[in-house]
């Protein structure tokens, strides 16, 4: 059992403090309305997803034994929105990094969604037929065909990040900041991140008391928001951000990670199955808590409103053009209807 839980406030609490700001604001109206009709969202969304896709495709080849690779690229090429990959571009390049660069980390943190996608599908852990919209890995290879599958992407996505070959030779990426990056990820879904959600969340499930605030925020600032963190932050190291910059830049990701969750909660409540492409109604159905349950369905959109300007406020000090991918993604996540 855990022994503290995190303050039942904004993350922003989690950083060091010469960093907090005393004030919650978004991004000030006329700079959001200049970034909004200079930049192309839903075109730099398709195109950098066509590129994650593109090099998913080329790292899972249909090697032998074929069946395990079936299932890795059946789950992994399924579609999805790839925020996390796009996160991580668009952190590499506002830190002054290149697509190329910032590709092999983007795959990195994809390959390990699917995977957690994948395990937290199956029947000893939330038990769902459903996601991206067709059967889940385990009903359509085995539950010990998907076990593996999730596995081997969690060793692939490693692979990836670590192996100098994966970096393109005209742009030389320094050892440190591979090395930096493979520490961050590991930390970021370790038993300090994704994994620690994910046990508080089992323990949390059916308790005959509701669960606390702090310890829901507790499970999803670990459970969703910390591979979000690790996109955005991995991104800035293999970008070449400074300390100061990489601080900002996890602020804001522990702020969309949260934000990220928050919707999830509202949509799972608001929406059908169809629509979201996964089981819905499924939180309730397991008598999970979620923010919806323990604040309300309004309290619950205030609070995502709130995580929202408190995101964009950590970008305020980048360069406004280079900033706007995240100033939207923090939109796209907030406004999302799936």
């Amino acid at each position: 059992m855990m022994t503290s839980w995190i303050p039942a406030t904004c993350p922003l609490s989690l950083l060091p403090a010469p960093l907090r700001r005393t004030s919650i604001a978004a991004i000030p109206a006329g700079k959001e309305t200049a970034v909004a009709t200079e930049f192309d969202f839903k075109g730099y969304m398709l195109s950098k997803a066509a590129a994650v896709n593109r090099a998913l495709d080329l790292a899972v080849p249909l090697a032998e034994p074929r069946r395990i690779h079936e299932a890795m690229r059946y789950s992994l090429l399924a579609g999805g929105k790839r925020v996390r990959p796009v996160l991580c571009i668009a952190a590499c390049e506002l830190a002054g990094g290149h697509e190329s660069v910032a590709m092999p980390p983007a795959l990195a943190v994809e390959m390990i969604h699917t995977m957690s996608l994948i395990h937290d599908d199956l029947p000893c852990m939330d038990d769902d037929d459903l996601r991206r919209g067709q059967p889940t890995c385990h009903r359509a290879f085995g539950e010990p065909v998907a076990v593996l599958a999730g596995d081997a992407l969690l060793a692939l996505a490693f692979r990836t990040l670590s192996n100098p070959q994966s970096y393109p030779s005209s742009l030389t990426v320094p050892p440190s900041r591979i090395l930096n990056a493979v520490a961050e990820l590991a930390r970021c879904v370790g038993s300090e991140g994704l994994v620690a959600g994910q046990v508080v969340d089992i323990e949390s499930t059916g308790l005959a008391e509701p669960v606390p605030i702090d310890r829901l925020e507790y499970i999803h600032l670990h459970k969703t928001a910390a591979l979000l963190e690790a996109s955005v932050v991995i991104g800035a190291i293999v970008g070449g951000g400074s300390d100061l910059q990489v601080e900002r830049l996890r602020r804001y990701a522990r702020c969309i990670g949260l934000l990220f969750q928050v919707v999830d909660d509202i949509l799972d409540v608001t929406k059908s199955s169809h629509e979201l492409g996964k089981t819905a109604g499924k939180d309730l159905a397991s008598d999970k808590t979620t923010y919806p349950k323990l604040m309300g369905l309004e309290k619950s959109k205030e609070f995502a409103e709130e995580l929202n300007r408190d995101a964009k406020q950590q970008l305020e000090d980048f360069d406004r053009e280079k900033a706007a991918p995240l100033v939207h993604l923090a939109n796209y996540i907030a406004y999302r209807q799936k």
